[in-house]
């Protein structure tokens, strides 16, 4: 018989910089008195992410979901927006704060990514973008998702909530797309307690989106844009600015945390690890499994036998998005049209990982899911 663990074990846990190394910062702003509206830290933060992604231009946001809204208002979206089912709610609320109507596609069996096989015939003339997200960190099919924006002259706005710092073999898999738009809230891998950003691809869009997020204001009496209050504060880039200092360090820990798992679970009856990515495809974000009929608890029965041992994993994403009220009318959310979405929903189930979770816990988690075989 196994031991329960105790403190109690969550799926994640944000990683905080040491108190020691922040007083300095909250010092400075204390002093200076500049607590937001684009201050000090604020600016360097975002050279800072530029150089450590590799992107031209980032504009940084209260948080993620604000982020959204407003990059579908900078690029003047509207009519239809083809996504995934497939995400946090968020990804599809931002549509309906700026009126647009979602339509949901299927997702793939072993990424559970957007299928771009299935985004071209829901193309319809009211069709003005494609919104993907890279789930749990893994890339989409961003040329071929390309390919299909450009012969329908479509934008692409990808939720890359989950793709800090991932890259492809031409470089950061933010670049890909009109906009992407990251999160940095307290369970992301970067996190900056709340917080968010858009990647830009020049200078023009970077500025229009920061007059966006500051109320449409382009000088102390001119406002040029209904826009949104979207500033992220001094604190909060303070926080950004000491975790990436130790941002490749937390990376290479969940790395290995990521590998035991894979290693550990192998051959465990109804268990499936998704695709296993090289270290550059994937920042370790998240460690999902599929739980299937196989297995003799079920995905349910696992999650609720967990949860009696001090061990809380999250069903990451269930229930779909298109089967929450706003959504279960659309066409396009009929389960029939979403076979590999809907089974991912009911056989997904998102083990612990962060950076301090010790690998006897781990390798107890494991002997758990495997006593019930």
């Amino acid at each position: 018989m196994t031991q329960k663990i105790s403190p109690p074990v969550y799926v994640t846990r944000p990683a905080l910089p040491p108190l020691e190394e922040l007083m300095p910062y909250l010092q400075k702003i204390w002093d200076t008195r500049v607590l937001t509206n684009c201050g000090p830290f604020h600016q360097e933060l975002e050279q800072a992410l530029c150089e450590y992604l590799g992107v031209k231009h980032i504009c940084l946001f209260a948080n993620a979901t604000i982020a959204l809204v407003t990059a579908l208002k900078a690029l003047r979206i509207e009519g239809e927006v083809i996504t995934t089912p497939y995400s946090f709610v968020a990804t599809a609320h931002s549509l309906l704060w700026n009126g647009i109507s979602p339509v949901f596609v299927d997702i793939e069996p072993d990424t559970l990514n957007i299928d771009p096989a299935r985004i071209e015939a829901a193309i319809t003339p009211k069709t003005t973008a494609i919104m993907p997200v890279h789930c749990y960190g893994t890339p989409c099919e961003v040329d071929a998702i390309q390919r299909i924006a450009d012969n329908y002259n479509l934008k692409v706005i990808y939720d890359a909530a989950h793709a800090f710092g991932v890259k492809n073999q031409h470089g950061s898999i933010l670049n890909y797309g009109d906009l992407s738009v990251l999160s940095f809230h307290a369970t992301k891998v970067f996190n900056t307690f709340e917080g968010g950003a858009i990647v830009c691809p020049d200078a023009k869009t970077k500025k229009h989106i920061d007059n966006l997020k500051n109320f449409g204001f382009v000088n102390e009496t001119t406002v040029v844009a209904s826009g949104i209050n979207g500033k992220m504060s001094e604190i909060n880039a303070a926080l950004g600015l000491l975790q990436l200092k130790h941002i490749d360090d937390l990376i290479a820990k969940r790395k290995a945390i990521d590998h035991a798992y894979r290693k550990m679970l192998t051959g465990i009856k109804g268990i499936r690890c998704l695709l296993d990515t090289t270290p550059h495809d994937t920042n370790f974000s998240y460690f999902p499994i599929l739980v299937s009929p196989e297995y003799p608890l079920g995905r349910d029965g696992l999650y609720e036998m967990l949860k009696t041992h001090n061990i809380f994993a999250r069903r990451y994403f269930y229930p779909l998005i298109s089967e929450f009220s706003m959504y279960r009318g659309l066409t396009s959310s009929d389960k029939h049209h979403l076979p590999v979405a809907d089974n991912a929903s009911k056989q997904i189930l998102c083990l612990p990982i962060y950076p301090d979770l010790e690998m006897e816990t781990v390798e107890a988690i494991v002997r758990h899911i495997a006593d019930a075989v």
